[in-house]
């Protein structure tokens, strides 16, 4: 019997992320990312197996970038014109109240997804463009959309109001959506069977880390609580966002610095968090940085670990106590640093990290708390190509 593949593309406002996979399996067949599309220096490297192929050339749009990853599949050996793929799975950032399962790509679903780009108009965007440009490339392959806001929506009605007036909220679909819902959905069902226990026996909370960050408190299962909010803007310190903000700081730049519109949206999607606090964003020059006695550094490590713990006791309490904490993403998995700050001193909530294992290098899901602990500390790759993958196809089964 032939292997079912998946393309999962992951589209950016400027680039394009990849992968061809064998969801049953988790096999990936081949990725790539595809850099500055629009931009000057456009690129592309594909990895196929132990060979990666790179190229620069002016890339003007995303379906010249899709196609110049279709030559590079072509030269691998894997046509993808020709490989009877069984769907492209997208991640889309923002399906409102609108979309909260995976769903299969028609007309409609691109003009919904457009319209809701006033909720992230950095992604929704750009995750069109992909759509489309593999619409024209794979014009009879089925699409399926599966967005990070899915998972959070059952949020409890208490966490996911916003206490603005009533009717301006529901005018404007103004409430707490929640983003990183495919991660956060697959690392904390990865982690019930780490542990081997059923999800519905746990309470878990899992922190996302990456460039973009986020955590979640999930009881029996299903979230409860999560830090981003309308926008992916809300909640950590991230690597060039702010997170949590008394919105008067708005309105005072607004006042006195005569920020507009675009002003204040470069300020908090790109220009705050540990990039505006120390410069930069990558944990590795940040660490660099602080060896080195920069004191801009430090403080903005100190800033980001403190806002990890401030949500970690929230939702401690949140729960009523806690099974698992688990940490995932580019910082959550390859950073002991700051998962061992973030959870010092909490050996009276049954809270303990082993500095050995903890620094132990691997890239397998692992536990960083003694045996004996009550709460178990957890490491545990996400993997949202392979959740996505998996996806398109149960859609496409059933469509």
């Amino acid at each position: 019997m032939e292997s079912i593949r998946v393309l999962v593309v992951n589209s950016g406002s400027s680039s394009i992320k990849y992968q061809l996979m064998e969801p049953d399996s988790g096999t990936i067949i081949a990725s790539g990312l595809v850099e500055r599309i629009g931009e000057d220096g456009g690129a592309i490297e594909h990895t196929a197996g132990d060979r990666t192929l790179t190229e620069q050339q002016e890339i003007p749009d995303h379906t010249a970038g899709l196609r110049l990853a279709f030559a590079k599949f072509a030269e691998g050996g894997d046509d993808l014109t020709t490989a009877g793929i069984t769907a492209v799975g997208h991640r889309v950032v923002h399906g409102g109240e609108v979309f909260y399962r995976p769903t299969l790509i028609d007309d409609a679903v691109v003009d919904t997804v457009r319209e809701l780009s006033t909720l992230a108009p950095l992604h929704n965007p750009a995750n069109i463009r992909g759509i489309l440009a593999v619409r024209e490339l794979l014009p009879d392959t089925p699409q399926v959309a599966v967005f990070d806001t899915a998972f959070f929506h059952g949020l409890p009605a208490a966490a996911k109001t916003y206490a603005i007036d009533s009717q301006v909220a529901e005018t404007h679909g103004i409430r707490r959506y929640g983003f990183h819902g495919t991660s956060h959905e697959y690392v904390s069902g990865r982690a019930a069977e780490f542990l081997g226990r059923p999800p519905e026996t746990l309470n878990q909370i899992v922190f996302h880390l990456g460039n973009g960050a986020s955590v979640s408190a999930l009881r029996g299962g299903r979230p409860v609580d999560t830090s981003m909010g309308l926008t992916p803007l809300e909640g950590l310190v991230m690597g060039t966002r702010p997170g949590d903000l008394d919105p008067g700081i708005i309105l005072h730049l607004m006042r006195t610095a005569h920020l507009d519109v675009d002003g204040i949206d470069r300020l908090l999607n790109r220009g705050s968090g540990l990039r505006g606090m120390a410069g930069v964003n990558d944990f590795r020059e940040l660490r660099r940085r602080i060896d080195s006695g920069d004191t801009a550094a430090r403080a903005a490590y100190d800033v980001y670990v403190h806002r990890l713990r401030h949500y970690l006791g929230a939702y401690l309490i949140d729960l009523g106590g806690v099974d698992a904490v688990t940490f995932t993403a580019g910082v959550g998995e390859n950073n002991p640093d700051v998962r061992a700050d973030a959870l010092a001193g909490l050996h009276r909530f049954g809270i303990v990290v082993d500095p050995e294992l903890n620094t132990a290098k691997s890239r397998e899901p692992r536990r960083i708390s003694p045996p004996e602990c009550p709460v178990q500390v957890l490491v545990i790759p996400t993997n949202e190509e392979l959740a996505i993958a998996r996806a398109a196809v149960a859609v496409t089964r059933h469509s």
